[in-house]
């Protein structure tokens, strides 16, 4: 009786394991969810789709273009750009890291 016990314990753990492996981390579904809402209009937000608006980059190869580590402070300072379409955002520090969490998973080769 103790040795079935302790199979289905043991099974049970990995079922929890397994689940929680194929979870998306919090702040990167956060990061996701805001540049669903306030970049997808104009920018390619994903691993393979194509930019809105002529000319706006993909979120994917954002950093060829800008340092990513640094990202972190100039969405919290006020992103702005020279492009007299885009906005200027600014985010709180857990959003910004949620932004920039997600734009790391999204990363070209």
């Amino acid at each position: 009786m103790t040795m079935r016990i302790a199979i289905t314990a043991l099974l049970l753990a990995n079922s929890i394991i397994c689940v929680h492996a194929d979870e998306v981390p919090a702040p990167r579904k956060r990061g996701e969810a805001l540049a669903e809402r306030m970049c997808a209009s104009c920018h390619a937000i994903g691993r393979a789709d194509q930019s809105l608006h002529l000319g706006a980059p993909a979120l994917r190869a954002l950093d060829r273009r800008v340092d990513i580590d640094g990202f972190v402070a100039r969405l919290r300072d006020g992103l702005t750009s020279g492009h007299p379409d885009m906005p200027t955002y600014r985010f709180t520090r857990a959003d910004a890291r949620a932004l920039v969490a997600y734009l790391r998973s999204i990363e070209a080769p």
